[in-house]
């Protein structure tokens, strides 16, 4: 299995190098090998062999609107294909179209199809014929939620080859943190807070949380680094939230530590940018309520409203600090919901599960 997408560990931590992980880690175990071509600003060494998969790295040449390309990464990619017996896109990544149709790609191919594009309006003029052709050239496309599939522009136009698989995580992949590491974190950062852990995007709706948490009794942590950092210190400085403390980079024994001791997952993306939210599967693993605004994609499909967490109309800060008080208030509801939300994740959002699915397509393809 040949995977194709622009980023991958360790050059980034995100949820959708994680979702390219947890599918490799779920189907390896079914004699499925797996191979990564990427890009990187600094490939050394150019491959990387993680339990999971061995990753290809190639130089990044340019970027244009988050799209990484390479000149040398043309042979490269060519010279991978021939090695797998699928090709496995994650999509959006333009330069990933360009090099199927430049290298005529015959091998059966899959899109897992992990947003739309939202942002580049006027570059999506220019790029819908390269898109159109790319997307009738696949054999099968993969949306991550129904509700995704149902509220994208593009989905439906392609509805006689799509299946439905949603993202899965495997709980044992997880660490288990020693009692010392828990007392260190609980020192540091204190519990019964509420916790954001992401890269700080432009679509996550931090400045909406801000807001919300402004002269409230409740504590907020944000987990995590990104290209709005500085601009949301600022604000926060503005607000004079002595409330809410950026973390930083956390890694994953801090992390599952901080969502341990957490009174719940706050997600307020605003954007349909953000498809799925695989912090939310995290938080719903460890039994904890979740919050998200509705936008339409998977947060909705992983966090249902007073069942497992609420959901708040997107970019409304009152609303939001409505849903974090209830949560912080009323600790048997709170407590109901991160149950709840547990019994999900075990239903339909394990790496076993996911696995099964992606084994099972991957075997069709082939036969």
């Amino acid at each position: 299995m040949l995977h194709v997408y622009r980023t991958y560990f360790p050059d980034t931590q995100g949820g959708l190098e994680e979702t390219v992980r947890q599918i490799c880690r779920s189907t390896k175990s079914r004699q499925i090998r797996h191979r990564i071509f990427t890009l990187s600003p600094d490939p050394t060494p150019s491959i990387i062999h993680f339990p999971e998969v061995d990753v290809y790295r190639y130089p990044l040449t340019v970027e244009v609107a988050s799209c990484g390309m390479s000149l040398s990464g043309i042979s490269g990619f060519r010279k991978l294909v021939k090695w797998a017996n699928i090709v496995h896109y994650h999509y959006p990544w333009p330069y990933a179209d360009l090099l199927h149709l430049i290298c005529s790609v015959s091998k059966p191919c899959i899109v897992s199809y992990q947003s739309d594009i939202v942002r580049q309006k006027i570059l999506l003029k220019f790029y819908l014929p390269l898109q159109v052709r790319f997307l009738e050239s696949v054999r099968k496309i993969v949306a991550t939620s129904p509700n995704y599939l149902k509220s994208s522009p593009i989905l439906p136009l392609y509805s006689d080859k799509i299946t439905v698989i949603p993202n899965g995580l495997d709980e044992t992949g997880y660490p288990k943190p020693a009692s010392v590491a828990h007392r260190a974190v609980a020192g540091e950062y204190g519990k019964d807070f509420f916790l954001f852990v992401g890269v700080l995007r432009y679509y996550k709706g931090l400045q909406y949380l801000l807001a919300a948490s402004k002269d409230q009794g409740f504590r907020v942590i944000i987990a995590g680094k990104g290209p709005m950092e500085k601009e949301l210190k600022v604000r926060a400085k503005e607000l004079g939230l002595q409330n809410l403390r950026f973390a930083g980079y956390v890694d994953d024994t801090v992390k599952s530590c901080l969502i341990q001791l957490s009174r719940g997952i706050v997600f307020p993306s605003h954007e349909r940018s953000e498809a799925f939210g695989m912090t939310l599967l995290e938080g719903a693993m460890f039994g904890k309520p979740l919050i998200t605004a509705d936008i339409g994609t998977g947060t909705s499909y992983i966090n249902r409203h007073n069942e497992t967490g609420l959901v708040v109309p997107p970019r409304d800060s009152e609303a939001l600090r409505q849903a974090m008080l209830q949560l912080a208030e009323d600790k048997e509801f709170a407590e109901s919901c991160g149950v709840r939300a547990r019994k999900r994740y075990e239903k339909f959002f394990t790496s076993g599960i996911m696995g099964k699915q992606y084994v099972k397509l991957y075997r069709q393809m082939v036969d």
